[in-house]
């Protein structure tokens, strides 16, 4: 099953483009619980910033699937009030700290028929940052060793992928193509 007309530079028409944004830096975790809490002063300022590279990139987002975590929602609130067309929004409760097996599901489930579509979400060790690693097997080599270390906090991997959506639970996993890997210390320029 197809994503549906790739809108980004691709041959195939069955490419999925799927963008993977952890979110920004957090309050520590003593001051509230988990699921509850907010971005701290770096994060306001760096959401915002992940935000205006995605613009300059051109990234053209059919729809977000945001974790309703606290921190999640009020990165992509940010990032969004940057954005020239902003996609439609949905908070998924499964993406609250998940595998990537959950994130696949998830992406099946709500990507059908799309080509581009994003994730915020949680990345410490788990989550995104695994999920972008097991499908990065080609790409620019120094983002790919850049990915392989850590997603940070407010970073974007960017992974071109074959077939659908529904295909990305069953997937081997290598088989995506990092187009672009960006956080807001990193500073570099966007993709053309």
């Amino acid at each position: 099953m197809s994503c549906g007309p790739a809108s980004f530079d691709s041959d195939s028409a069955d490419g999925c483009r799927l963008l993977l944004v952890r979110h920004a830096k957090a309050v520590p975790k003593h001051v509230a619980e988990d699921f509850e809490r907010s971005l701290s002063d770096r994060g306001r300022a760096d959401a915002p910033a992940t935000g205006r590279w995605l613009a300059a990139s051109g990234f053209e987002l059919h729809l977000v699937l945001c974790s309703p975590a606290r921190r999640t929602r009020e990165t992509w609130e940010l990032i969004a009030t940057v954005l020239p067309d902003v996609p439609p929004a949905v908070y998924d409760g499964r993406l609250y700290n998940a595998a990537p097996a959950m994130l696949a599901t998830v992406l099946a489930e709500q990507g059908a028929g799309l080509s581009q579509v994003m994730v915020v979400g949680h990345g410490h060790e788990t989550g995104i940052h695994e999920l972008a690693t097991s499908l990065c097997g080609t790409g620019p080599p120094e983002l790919l060793e850049r990915l392989r270390e850590e997603l940070p906090t407010s970073g974007v991997a960017v992974v071109d992928l074959p077939g659908g959506w529904a295909d990305l639970a069953s997937r081997d996993g290598h088989d995506g193509h990092l187009k672009a890997f960006w956080a807001p210390a990193q500073q570099e320029p966007s993709p053309k």
